[in-house]
């Protein structure tokens, strides 16, 4: 795909020599802009926040150290005129945005391959990354962020009703996967972070082949975390297929689980001893318990009913809510989500749901305040 960019005139006191690429000549970021071609080379930029699509940078709370935009000012806000770096997992703790905030406005130099990132003019396979040490800031550094980075602009300011509604508005337009291609999308969200062909089962923490999915006893299968019962809504394309609700868990453990609503107490589950139940509720391992908290704070806010056949998910502070439209517990959902705070499998996995599948956010993850702000 040829992607066209435009790029003003720079100021004499910014111009300089045409670079060739090279670590010692680099590329500015118009000239890599200009030569995506796939090829190594190297380009020096100002840090201007981090990419979250293809025409959105935003300034603040980042969500995320996977990428970060360049400019050839630090005072850049037209999107046409930055380049987008991926940061491999080597170089996050070091120049990601969400770890390292104060890097806005610092000139560095990157090393990768020159092509598209997020559909935009881009640099991937990143090797090298060095701050330009003694360039100090550029004169026309950003000033005050803004209090809400531009995704969810439109929420700043509202509370309860006002805000389920503004943030539903925000995360309801998305690309909605096959329940067959839910599988694969789960390996690369649920990967374990110390085994790539491994993933993470939910209730049990159980890391195994990401290939030993199935329905036979101890495969892998795709556990609705929001009971597909609750509404009645199966795997249809939507809320059936949803992956921001979607995990993998044990066959016999899923079944157990059953379309429970979610409370405290019961007996430890004989393959996911961490995790409890009883008649009519499900507990999960500690480590996970605000991970379902948050992902049922999502489809009560991301399926209103709003268009036709979409239904109108709602979360009340019962159990035993069997096919009607609604989960449990709220109240302990909420102490849960407060217990187990966002941690970086959560982040990990909803930036790839983001860039890679859905092109929709989990709000609760990025913002865990809109929880309380809203129920």
């Amino acid at each position: 795909m040829l992607f066209t960019f435009g790029c003003s005139q720079a100021p004499l006191s910014q111009m300089k020599a045409a670079g060739n690429g090279s670590w010692d000549s680099p590329f500015t970021v118009d000239e890599a802009i200009s030569n995506q071609d796939s090829s190594k080379s190297t380009v020096e930029g100002y840090i201007v926040g981090q990419p979250i699509s293809e025409n959105n940078v935003i300034k603040s709370q980042f969500p995320s150290d996977y990428a970060l935009a360049l400019a050839d000012s630090a005072s850049e806000t037209d999107t046409s005129n930055m380049i987008y770096i991926q940061i491999p997992s080597i170089f996050r703790s070091t120049f990601g945005l969400q770890s390292n905030p104060k890097l806005m406005g610092e000139k560095i130099k990157v090393t990768g391959e020159l092509t598209d990132y997020f559909s935009h003019a881009g640099v991937k396979s990143t090797s090298k990354i060095e701050v330009v040490e003694g360039d100090g800031s550029d004169p026309s550094d950003p000033t005050d962020p803004p209090s809400y980075e531009e995704y969810y602009q439109p929420a700043e300011g509202k509370t309860g009703a006002a805000l389920k509604q503004s943030l539903h508005d925000i995360i309801d337009d998305h690309h909605e996967l096959s329940y067959s291609d839910v599988w694969e999308a789960l390996r690369n969200t649920d990967e374990d972070p110390n085994n790539p062909n491994n993933v993470l089962l939910l209730y049990s923490g159980r890391s195994q082949s990401e290939l030993s999915n199935g329905g036979n006893v101890d495969d892998w299968n795709r556990e609705h975390v929001w009971a597909k019962s609750h509404g009645d809504f199966g795997t249809s394309m939507g809320a059936g297929t949803d992956i921001h609700h979607l995990r993998p868990t044990d066959v016999t453990v899923n079944s157990s689980r059953s379309n429970l609503d979610f409370d405290n107490g019961g007996s430890p589950h004989r393959e996911a001893p961490e995790s409890f139940y009883d008649s009519d509720s499900w507990e999960p391992r500690d480590s996970v318990k605000g991970d379902v908290a948050r992902m049922l704070f999502y489809m009560a806010v991301r399926y209103e009913g709003d268009v036709s056949d979409e239904v109108d998910l709602e979360l009340n502070n019962y159990v035993n809510n069997g096919s009607d439209p609604y989960h449990g517990k709220l109240s302990v959902l909420l102490e849960w989500h407060e217990e187990d705070p966002v941690d970086e499998f959560e982040r990990r996995r909803n930036n790839i749901i983001f860039e890679d599948y859905q092109g929709n956010r989990n709000p609760f993850i990025d913002h865990p305040e809109f929880a309380e702000m809203i129920w």
